[in-house]
Order: structure tokens, then sequence, then C-alpha cells
């Protein structure tokens, strides 16, 4: 177990003017708790996006950096701050939900909350600083969706705005409608955005729902893999997108008809399947292979990983304690190496400290916002199993260190 060093929170609470957070008040003797380091690193990657958002100067304060190679770096930067904002609120989402918790673990939600409230606002009011882009290009669409299963994964959060946005967030989604998706995973997106829509009781359509349903059914590949489009190709993004999305679209309009019942049983075994290839990626380290499109999103590789723990849907072979073990080291190799953040507390683009050459032409500084969904189990009780279980190896740990594990089988 390591400890939190202080001298990081202490420049970055500066930087912003706030309150030094409790969470960054850690005596260097004392050994923490994984739940509590954890919400420690969501802490320090949300706060500056969160803050500043909700105090109307995301634009003026944070720094927007593009690919060496972008393939339109003026829209790029145009939708920087949406990816910002809604990467990092789908990810600390179910926290934001959750009840209880330790006094000091309480503040820290109540802060967010308020946070994410003004945010919502700004974001989505035309006369704020902070109002966000909602139709130029096709980034919009894909940022409208991780807004809109934020919203999905924290009811309280949409039951708490204001009339007035509300409408707004349901106007910016609707302009994304006349965005086409590629044939790929952003079919996704349209569902996601449409499941909303189903959720709230709002106008939705179900054949954007479906068509993305029926396609990925077409395009799964086996032993719970989904090809991204006709051409497969080896990546991340079957848990950056497929398996979370599939889910969630699968469980919201599952409550209003019965017509996807098949497919939500053969999904919940591929994403089960996918969940074991998954922990037995991550190294004893909390290295993985770097592979693969959007490599610079760190640990929403695992996104799948975390949100099959946060949903306590994990198969049987999967202890919460291991995953929370895996998960735990991949937080660490990826955000504990120098130079993650700039000297202000922003993300660099990389994947273990600043590597640029990382980057994708699509990728920004607001890209890199989407690591939060690794932390989705934060939505979890300290009681529950997966935080309050005695630590566990996790299997790759177990391999090399010389134990003795059953083998790994595909699904047929």
């Amino acid at each position: 177990m390591k400890f939190i060093k202080v001298c990081l929170p202490i420049l970055f609470c500066l930087a912003f003017q706030l309150p030094f957070s409790s969470f960054a008040q850690k005596n260097k003797q004392a050994v923490i708790t994984d739940r509590k380091y954890w919400l420690a690193e969501l802490d320090k990657i949300a706060r500056p996006v969160m803050y500043n958002l909700a105090n109307d100067s995301l634009r003026i304060n944070m720094p927007v950096v593009v690919s060496k190679r972008s393939d339109n770096p003026v829209s790029r930067k145009a939708v920087a701050y949406l990816e910002a904002f809604s990467r990092t609120l789908s990810g600390i989402a179910p926290w934001l939900a959750l009840e209880g918790g330790s006094d000091e673990e309480v503040k820290l939600r109540n802060q967010y909350r308020v946070w994410a409230i003004k945010a919502t606002e700004n974001a989505v009011n035309p006369k704020a600083k902070d109002y966000v882009e909602w139709s130029k290009g096709g980034q919009p669409l894909v940022d409208a969706s991780n807004l809109a299963i934020s919203f999905l994964r924290c009811p309280w959060l949409w039951e708490h705005l204001n009339d007035s946005t509300k409408q707004q967030v349901v106007e910016g989604f609707k302009l994304t409608r006349k965005i086409t998706p590629p044939f790929q995973n952003w079919i996704l997106f349209t569902g996601m955005i449409e499941a909303f829509f189903c959720q709230y009781n709002l106008d939705w359509d179900g054949v954007r729902i479906e068509y993305g349903l029926r396609q990925f059914d077409q395009w799964y590949v086996g032993d719970g893999v989904y090809s991204d489009g006709p051409p497969y190709q080896w990546d991340y993004y079957n848990s950056y997108v497929m398996h979370p999305y599939l889910a969630k679209i699968l469980e919201i309009v599952s409550k209003k008809t019965n017509r996807f019942n098949a497919m939500k049983e053969e999904e919940k075994v591929r994403a089960e399947r996918y969940a074991i290839i998954q922990e037995r990626l991550i190294a004893p380290d909390g290295s993985y292979p770097a592979t693969g499109r959007s490599i610079v999103y760190r640990g929403a590789a695992f996104h799948h990983l975390a949100d099959m723990a946060a949903r306590k849907k994990l198969p049987e072979q999967l202890k919460p304690a291991q995953v929370r073990a895996a998960l735990t080291a991949v937080i660490k190799k990826t955000m504990e190496c120098p130079n993650t953040f700039n000297k202000e507390g922003w993300l660099n683009i990389g994947l273990c400290g600043s590597q640029p050459d990382l980057a994708d032409i699509y990728n920004n500084t607001g890209s890199l916002y989407i690591c939060t969904n690794v932390f989705l189990p934060l939505g979890l009780p300290e009681t529950d199993e997966f935080w309050a279980a005695p630590a566990e190896l996790f299997t790759s740990q177990k391999i090399w260190s010389g134990q003795d594990v059953r083998g790994d089988h595909g699904i047929n």
C-alpha cells in the first residue's frame, strides 16, 4: 500500500484557489484504504473540470492540447470542453448517486453534487461562457452520449436539475440527431441518447436503439468479443464502449418492452466472458498491453470490468476483492507516473506520464477524462464486498508468483 504525497494536492489547491481538500491532508505515516486512495485519485482528476465548469471558467482555464497528427485542430479544440465534462461526469456519476459513507466522503460528494448541478447548467445555457458545442462535426454525438449515460447512472443529478436546465439538456441531445454515425461503435451513441429519452419518459426513437442492438449482434465474433464494424481490429473498444453501452441500453429498454430479452441474456454471457479476459490482461504490476486505438484513455481500457463490478454482475470466478486489487493496480500504474498531470493539475496526453506521440488524430485534452470510468465501483457503499473483503491477489499475480490457477477457456 503506497502513501499519498501531499505536495501535489497543495499546489493544485493553490492553483485553483480552493480549500485544501481533506482527502489531500494525509499523514505520510498513515496507511490508507483502497477506497480512500481511489477517492483521492478521482478527486485529483475530476476537480479541475468540475470546479471550473461550475464557475463558468472551463474555457478560460483548461489548456487544450490536440494530437500532433490532428485531423482538424480547430474542430477538436471546440468540442474539447464537452468531452472533458461528459467523460468526467460519466465516471463520477455512480458515486454522486450514492448516499452515506464517512464524514469526509459525504462532504466531498456534496461538494461535487453542487458542482455537477452548476456545471450542467453552464454547459447547456447558451448565455454561459462555457456553453458547449452540440452539433458541429460528429464528435458532439459521442460526448452527448457520455452525458446521457451519466444521467442514467445518476438519477439524483437529473432529478435535481431545474426545469429550464432539463429542457436545455433535451434540446442539446436532440441537436445530435442530425449527426449520422459512422458504421461502427458510434451507432451505440445514438442508442444511448434514445435510451436516456426512454428512461425519462420523453419522445424516444426505438428504431435508433434497435438498429444498434441488432447490428452489434451481427458483429459478434465470439468468446465475448464484438467487432467494431465489419473489419475486426484488436483494441479496447469492447471495454471503452461496446459492453458498457449494450448493457445499459438493454437494461433501460427492457423496462419498456420484452423484445430484447433473448439478446439481454446473450449479452450477459458475453459480458461475463469479456470481464474474465479483461482481468487476466492486467499484469502483476498493473500494466497491460498498450495496443490499439485510444490507448491514452488510460484506465478506461477497463471501463467494462469496472462497470461489471459496479453493477454487481461479475462472473462467479471473479471475486470482487481480486477485481478491486486489479483495478487499483491499473490506477496506480496509469496515474502515478511522473508528468501524468501538468503543473496546473490537468491531464497530459499519455498512458504512463506525458506521451503525446501516443495520441490518435481525434485526441485532445478533453478526451483523456474518460479515464474516470475506471472508478465506477465507487458507486458501491464502503460496506459492499468489493471494498470490505480482505485484499486478494488477482489472476496474473497468482500465476506469476507460482500459484496453481485453473486454466482459462472460451465460452464454448
